[in-house]
């Protein structure tokens, strides 16, 4: 069976703790390699990150990787929330630059993903496997796709264990990618991040946001199903089944959900496959 990894984002409410946990529950039933715990901008949601690992990992039994992000951090705090991980256990992470925290107006000590996988390699060498990102469609803030593709390869350089990507809805910005960074050298896995569908105007916004593209055909069809929600949740779990079979098929390592701490959307991809 193909490993399955699954992301899910900190609950602030007692109302988004339930639905985690059901969540957390309901997905556990599909034996994922290893969750992830996303990390929000600013510094109030730190607690928060490092919270649900130890929920993660302790309520459920899951291998929870937390997401770590240099924006607007110090060394030194860098430094502690390490500790904290290794404290509690874990051996992952995921390392990003992330988002600088709104009302912030420094970088931080670390400026780039390539600074903090070099920083975090030289305060604990290998404990950590480090997982980064990857921008099959590029990133949106990068100067130009060649200029990405390099950025890419630096974050391989300074200790990257494996990748995943932003989602897509289009195969072949996958293959592309996978064959143009392993002709620059890079060798390490690229796990497809895959968005199951489930509401599609929220998924247009996050979208136009992050520079994913949601090809013509699939947002005509969205449109053209109206309000028909069975319709629309059995459209759209067929064609990201169909996506991931394909991208499988064509030697992807595994598939990364994000699942908005959700089981539906995702149990339902899982399903068809």
């Amino acid at each position: 069976m193909t490993h399955l990894s699954f992301e899910f984002y900190p609950p602030k409410t007692d109302e988004q703790r339930t639905l985690l946990d059901r969540t957390a529950a309901r997905l556990k039933a599909h034996d994922p390699h290893y969750v992830s715990c996303t990390f929000g901008a600013g510094g109030s949601t730190l607690s928060y990150t490092s919270e649900t690992v130890r929920h993660l990992k302790q309520t459920h039994g899951l291998d929870a990787a937390p997401h770590i992000s240099c924006m607007g951090g110090s060394r030194e705090e860098i430094r502690e929330l390490l500790l904290l991980y290794r404290a509690l256990g874990c051996k992952r992470l995921v390392a990003l630059r992330g988002d600088l925290p709104s009302g912030m107006a420094r970088m931080g000590d670390l400026r780039y993903a390539s600074d903090l996988i070099a920083f975090i390699r030289a305060e604990h060498g290998d404990h950590f496997h480090i997982e980064v990102g990857a921008y099959p469609e590029t990133h949106p803030q990068a100067d130009d796709a060649f200029t990405d593709l390099r950025n890419f390869r630096t974050k391989v350089e300074a200790g990257a264990n494996a990748a995943i990507t932003q989602y897509f809805y289009n195969p072949d910005a996958y293959f592309r990618f996978v064959d143009d960074v392993r002709r620059l050298g890079v060798q390490i896995p690229i796990v497809p991040g895959i968005m199951p569908i489930s509401n599609f105007s929220q998924l247009k916004r996050f979208s136009d946001a992050c520079g994913a593209e949601i090809p013509r055909w699939i947002a005509k069809r969205m449109q053209a199903l109206g309000d028909d929600a069975e319709g629309i949740r059995e459209f759209a779990a067929d064609v990201v089944a169909d996506m991931c079979r394909k991208l499988l098929a064509g030697g992807a390592p595994s598939l990364h959900f994000y699942t908005l701490n959700l089981a539906k959307p995702t149990q339902a991809v899982l399903s068809r496959l």
